[in-house]
């Protein structure tokens, strides 16, 4: 796991951005092993970057996290960082563990309500998993995502690893996370769903 550290995606980009992204996510968005430029954050952030999109990302993913994790630590990150929007990447650890996926959903919905109190708009993005518990855990894991979305009437963001994970030339030897290859993909796939969202 790497350390629970923040970094804004780049470091030439102005705190003074009209719209701030905070990242709540797992090793998927915090570039597991990969240098921290290479991650799909980062590379999107040096899009908007040059296309002078005024949005900065702070990015707070943690590899290994879990919607329990990612609920404690949301209080103090949106104190400290007072985000426009966030963007909530998690339970995918929560489903290869084998968590109640009722408590993955509560934790996520009790994320969504924090981010609205404190004044940000919300995204989720949708997760998927093997489906090494059963059908009938994996389709109530994957359906949980539009429950959460559909009750708090937020936007899901589709998987960003639906078509890269079937491509082993862009996953990493542990067939779970993208290469750095991928991205770049990743990184256009979230631009094109999420800067309309930001910015309307």
């Amino acid at each position: 796991m790497i350390s629970d550290h923040l970094y804004a995606a780049t470091r030439d980009t102005q705190s003074s951005a009209q719209f701030k992204l905070l990242v709540l996510g797992d090793s998927l968005s915090a570039g597991y092993g990969l240098e921290q430029e290479e991650s799909w954050v980062s590379v999107l952030q040096n899009i908007w970057n040059e296309e002078s999109i005024p949005i900065e990302v702070v990015n707070a993913a943690i590899s290994g996290e879990t919607t329990d994790g990612g609920l404690a630590r949301l209080p103090r990150l949106l104190e400290q960082h007072h985000p426009t929007h966030l963007l909530i990447e998690l339970g995918g650890n929560d489903g290869l563990q084998g968590h109640l996926v009722a408590k993955t959903q509560k934790n996520l919905n009790s994320m969504v309500k924090l981010a609205r109190d404190a004044g940000a708009t919300v995204f989720i993005q949708d997760m998927e998993i093997p489906s090494n518990y059963g059908k009938r855990y994996t389709q109530m894991f994957a359906d949980s995502f539009d429950t959460v979305a559909a009750e708090n009437n937020i936007v899901l963001i589709p998987f960003f690893l639906a078509d890269i994970a079937l491509d082993k030339t862009l996953m990493q030897r542990d067939g779970i996370h993208p290469n750095g290859t991928a991205q770049p993909q990743i990184a256009h796939f979230m631009y094109e769903q999420l800067t309309p969202l930001i910015i309307h």
